[in-house]
């Protein structure tokens, strides 16, 4: 029996053009659809997953300041205090400290980026788990007291500060206050400086003029100088050589410290998420800023047994055949090739 209305009329033509419809937005949408798909997929072809580097992923972080509340107030003012010490050193131990004057004239935070909190910016999460330990370059059992005098002495050129100050007491305060939850003898993820892998060539002072000329100078200026806050008193910018900068017993003055350290941290804006210099860059710019003139210090008492000096320490003697050249600027490899065979 035919389909047909109340009329009489039949209703198969109007079906067919539905249907006709219907198969026609069907096709037009599988065409489409197949066409998008395949503009996608010659997208995607090119377009390679990049599992994140697992370097700098799940980093350690300082914590939180809302936790001080579970501080007994006394500790609490010395946390407090030693972060003021070590982000505005030189106001209160500086030239013209308020407290001492017993420094260059940079601060802490100069070397140990945001109060020693950045990851890979020389910070201190791991100093309080760390040690005391022994280091090879004094040859002996350090504690946390000469861990910052060392800084004292030899990154901001100055005195030691006695161990019983109630300024050495913030800044030990603040260090541990740093490591809360790191486990005894841990580094965390983001500790310290980032070991940046060496060049095949030796690094080259005269290529990182260029690379200092046209990414640290506008901060630092052409002599190296840095800039000076409006008080006088600390540097906005530190000063990279002359005479009130670190001197060539520092951590920094080592090119690989150095290399890492920018890489990670400078121009003004990077980070570890964000770096604006390559390795090569890096390495150049150590090399260039660690040729030019700063403090010296006496470092005879340095590395009683010179078989463990590092492969860039730039001063003999030396236990291997290589030269203070090629300690300094390399290439690092046979350094460390003939180490590992001579262990």
């Amino acid at each position: 029996m035919a389909l047909s209305t109340s009329s009489g009329k039949s209703l198969f033509p109007s079906f067919l053009y539905l249907l006709l419809l219907v198969l026609v937005s069907l096709f037009t949408f599988l065409v489409f659809n197949q066409f998008d798909y395949s503009q996608s997929s010659e997208a995607d072809s090119t377009a390679v997953y990049a599992a994140p580097d697992s370097n700098f992923t799940h980093v350690w972080t300082a914590p939180s300041d809302w936790r001080m509340m579970y501080l007994k107030s006394e500790e609490k003012e010395l946390v407090v205090y030693g972060r003021e010490l070590i982000a505005h050193t030189s106001e209160y131990l500086g030239p013209k400290g308020s407290v001492k004057a017993i420094s260059n004239g940079m601060n802490c935070q100069n070397c140990h980026l945001n109060a020693g909190t950045q990851p890979w910016g020389n910070n201190y999460f791991a100093v309080q788990s760390t040690y005391p330990k022994f280091r090879a370059r004094s040859g002996a059992i350090e504690d946390q007291v000469k861990r910052v005098n060392d800084c004292f002495e030899r990154s901001l050129n100055g005195q030691a500060l006695a161990a019983e100050s109630k300024e050495m007491r913030a800044i030990l305060a603040y260090i541990k206050w740093l490591g809360t939850d790191v486990k005894k003898g841990k580094s965390p993820k983001g500790s310290g400086i980032f070991k940046l892998k060496g060049l095949k060539r030796a690094i080259d002072p005269t290529k990182g003029a260029e690379v200092y000329a046209s990414k640290c100078q506008s901060c630092h200026q052409a002599d190296g100088s840095g800039v000076l806050a409006e008080n006088g008193e600390s540097y906005t910018y530190p000063p990279l050589w002359g005479p009130h900068s670190y001197n060539h017993g520092a951590g920094l003055y080592r090119m690989s410290n150095f290399a890492g350290y920018v890489k990670y941290n400078m121009p003004l804006g990077a980070n570890y998420e964000k770096p604006q210099l390559s390795d090569e860059e890096a390495w150049d710019l150590a090399a260039y800023v660690n040729s030019m003139p700063r403090p010296g210090k006496d470092l005879s008492k340095d590395w009683p047994n010179i078989a463990k000096k590092p492969f860039d320490h730039p001063f003999g003697p030396y236990a291997d055949p290589f030269t203070e050249e090629q300690h300094k600027y390399g290439p690092y490899k046979p350094i460390k090739a003939w180490a590992e065979k001579h262990k």
